[in-house]
């Protein structure tokens, strides 16, 4: 080495593993034998190169799980319960604010009863015959006391489901009026006094009551999307048909038709059936029973399911009854899940019925 001429270094490197990874050796190890340190600034191959940054692993993302029929399974059964809480709501606070539009005297000729679920439990329903102003419809009421348009006894909860109606022309003694037909009894004094009739006549004790609003009722009907109904063939002009702006009621026999809110009120009000004239107040009582079981239908169907909410907000309002929000659904989910059973129509042409027809009537509805 001559003078003036940097000194000459040999650099060794380790072999890295075949396993492991190349490791610096540490500071304070022990140098090789013959192994000089190299001079900071000084490199025989140019600048020093910047020392090994320590590796840091990445961090592990997360697996997404896969879609499966489980998961999918999960969240429908999410969102229908959703759904259900969402209706379920709403009709209990429709119906807290319709609550309490009975009268006094009404609460007072009720016998009372809890929820209608581990006992039976009897509900008188009264459809009034009042018309709007203006009306062209033969025999229908549009100012003062209305007559019952129609009258059902529904038995409900326990494990019991029936039907009985009376026929509106039904000859009973009206207490302090003498005889009468039944539905004069809502004209006299109401709802109680029709309560108060119909528990002396039958003999059935009555728990609740709900009188129907039809004014209020095509909106119900609207709000399940309408209805289908099948039955015999019915045609009648409502309220002079629709040329005098009422409903023409055109229903073929045996073929479902499809009915708005509007078509659905007129059926229920035909008395005069231009396809079968000889139909009368029992034919029509059927034929309302028909109805209410295409509502029951619709209600369960997917696309009631859909509307649910809808349904759950118009339904309380379609009525006036004593009952509170939670003993309403309870009535209406014990309808809904006891099926359909056949309504047993209590009446004859004449309007009298004799008392052994009567007494088999009311013990099937009993026992039902």
């Amino acid at each position: 080495m001559t003078s003036g001429e940097p000194p000459k270094y040999t650099k060794y490197r380790a072999k890295p593993s075949l396993l492991k990874g190349r490791k610096e050796p540490s500071p304070d190890a022990p140098k090789a034998p013959g192994r000089q340190a190299e001079p900071p600034d000084l490199h025989p191959d140019g600048p020093r190169p910047a020392p090994h940054l320590p590796y840091e692993p990445q961090r592990a993302t997360k697996r997404r799980k896969p879609i499966s029929k489980w998961r999918v399974a999960r969240w429908v059964l999410g969102a229908i319960a959703a759904w259900l809480l969402l209706s379920l709501v709403v009709f209990l606070v429709s119906a807290q604010i319709q609550q309490g539009q009975v009268s006094d005297e009404t609460e007072t000729a009720l016998a009372g009863g809890g929820l209608p679920v581990g006992s039976s439990t009897n509900v008188l329903v009264l459809g009034s015959d009042q018309r709007p102003e203006g009306t062209k419809e033969a025999g229908a009421s549009t100012s003062g006391p209305s007559r019952s348009d129609s009258i059902m006894l529904m038995r409900v909860g326990g494990g019991a489901n029936s039907r009985l109606s009376i026929a509106r022309d039904t000859m009973v003694d009206i207490p302090g009026h003498g005889r009468q037909k039944i539905n004069a009894a809502y004209a006299f004094g109401g709802a109680a006094l029709a309560i108060r009739t119909v528990s002396a006549y039958t003999g059935i004790e009555v728990n609740h009551v709900i009188e129907v609003s039809f004014s209020e009722f095509p909106k119900l009907i609207d709000a399940m999307g309408g209805i289908n109904y099948k039955g015999s063939c019915v045609v009648a002009k409502i309220n002079g048909g629709y040329k005098n702006g009422g409903v023409t009621v055109r229903i073929p026999a045996g073929k479902k038709t499809h009915l708005d809110g509007k078509q659905a009120l007129a059926l229920s009000r035909v008395r005069k059936n231009s396809c079968n004239p000889a139909e009368n107040d029992l034919s029509r009582a059927r034929r309302q029973q028909r109805i209410i079981g295409a509502m029951r239908s619709r209600v369960l169907s997917p696309s009631g399911f859909v509307r649910l909410p809808f349904i759950s907000w118009n339904v309380p309002r379609t009525f006036k009854t004593d009952m509170s929000g939670p003993t309403l659904m309870a009535v209406f989910g014990s309808l809904a899940t006891g099926g359909t059973p056949e309504t047993n129509v209590l009446g004859t042409i004449s309007g009298e019925v004799p008392e052994d027809r009567k007494q088999r009537a009311v013990s099937k509805f009993l026992d039902g």
